[in-house]
């Protein structure tokens, strides 16, 4: 009886360990599944995007940065599948523990029941279960011996229930092994097939870096062009700025003003301004994009140039590729503060949203005008697309006159 009760409680307990770590797998499976289904939405987005660059492709710089970009995420599609496999292997071995364990404990239990059976027809032969119960000799020895007998024929009915359980239950699992076996193999063909697409794109990057490092002369020179365009556009965002503030101190000067400038702004505002300020600012990091689909070329601060060693290119946003011809929205509640044409980035619009500021260049046309109230994800206007065919859309964001890093305020892709 206490080597059955053994027996009953380790089923239990291993069980219950079984439950546990399936769930904890099934949950790691679940965020791998997603990470993986993320990745892959945003490959058909960088196709769909160079697609149409594909009759006009240049070697280029922004070319390469696209390349580089689709380069970086299918190796996170391939480091996504990689680690897929490693959690399909360790399923597949504590699956193949949970068979052992339970082949264990079926030997065991069918053992155990083999003694009882055993003890039974010793004892049919050695005495008459009804002689046994009726040569007691007293009530209680007699009523003890029908107790003993009926708890024994129990827990041979019970020993048997428990053998069929835990064969029904090693059938499931031999078939849960099997499938995972089956997915191993399926997502192995996957990684092998993405890791061949890897590749592909690896040389693709090298070619491009090969040409370009050879057009070093011409690439220097359009260095300096950009970094003389960035700062006539640093320029008119600046006086731009300067003078909502100027008009913004007028104001609190007059009268019955309800303007006050509170520690840490850039200029006083009134209940108004402050609350959409202040709303603007609980939205960091929630921000919609300015254009529907697309992915970062060039971040905020100084990137390492991608062929010339030891070289810099500054930038005070967001360089986001898109498709050609897409709509342009701002990213929040706001009134336009200027509309202006740039050297380099064409048709720009500067939106103000209390004390921040958000700037949209390198557009073709502008739907709105200076002094217009906007709503989130209203269009403001059309992309441009460069001679190279690429249209990408250039996106900052101010607070008074300190630029902050974009990618900070606008949701994660």
């Amino acid at each position: 009886m206490r080597q059955q009760f053994v027996v009953v409680i380790t089923l239990i307990l291993l069980a219950f360990i079984s439950l546990e770590a399936l769930a904890q797998t099934s949950k790691t499976r679940e965020e791998l599944e997603r990470e993986k289904a993320e990745v892959q939405a945003k490959l058909r987005e960088f196709d769909a995007i160079l697609k149409q660059t594909a009759a006009t492709k240049k070697n280029t710089i922004g070319e390469l940065n696209a390349i580089t970009q689709q380069f970086q995420t299918q190796n996170r599609l391939v480091n996504t599948l990689d680690r897929e496999v490693k959690l399909l292997n360790q399923e597949i071995s504590t699956t193949e523990n949970r068979i052992a364990s339970l082949e264990q404990q079926l030997k065991d239990l069918k053992a155990e029941y083999g003694r009882m059976v055993y003890n039974a027809s010793k004892l049919n032969r050695s005495l008459s279960i009804v002689a046994f119960v009726f040569s007691s000799s007293s009530f209680n020895q007699l009523y003890m011996r029908l107790k003993y007998l009926k708890q024994y024929s129990d827990s041979r009915k019970q020993q048997a229930e428990q053998i069929q359980k835990v064969a029904a239950e090693l059938a499931e699992i031999r078939v849960e092994l099997d499938l995972r076996k089956s997915d191993k193999e399926k997502v192995l063909a996957e990684e092998r097939l993405e890791r061949a697409k890897l590749e592909e794109l690896r040389k693709e990057q090298q070619t491009m870096v090969n040409t370009l490092t050879r057009k070093e002369t011409s690439i220097k020179r359009q260095i300096t062009a950009t970094k003389k365009q960035q700062q006539q556009l640093e320029s008119m965002i600046r006086k731009a700025i300067e003078d909502e503030i100027r008009l913004a101190e007028a104001a609190a000067k007059k009268e019955n003003s309800k303007a006050t400038k509170s520690a840490g702004s850039s200029m006083p505002m009134t209940p108004e301004v402050a609350a959409l300020s202040s709303s603007f600012a609980g939205n960091k990091g929630r921000l919609p994009w300015p254009v529907e689909t697309g992915f970062v070329t060039q971040t905020f601060g100084d990137n390492p140039h991608p062929t010339l060693k030891g070289i810099t290119v500054p930038s005070d946003g967001l360089n986001i590729r898109t498709q050609p011809n897409s709509n342009v929205r701002t990213v929040f509640d706001g009134t336009v503060a200027k509309v202006a044409s740039m050297p380099g980035y064409g048709e720009t619009v500067l939106i103000k949203h209390g004390e921040y500021y958000t700037l949209y260049s390198k557009l073709k046309s502008v739907s709105v005008k200076s002094g217009q109230t906007v709503k989130a994800k209203d269009v403001i206007g059309t992309v441009a697309t460069d001679a190279n065919g690429e249209a990408e859309v250039h996106f900052q964001t101010w607070k008074g006159l300190q630029k902050m890093d974009p990618a900070t305020w606008i949701t994660s892709k």
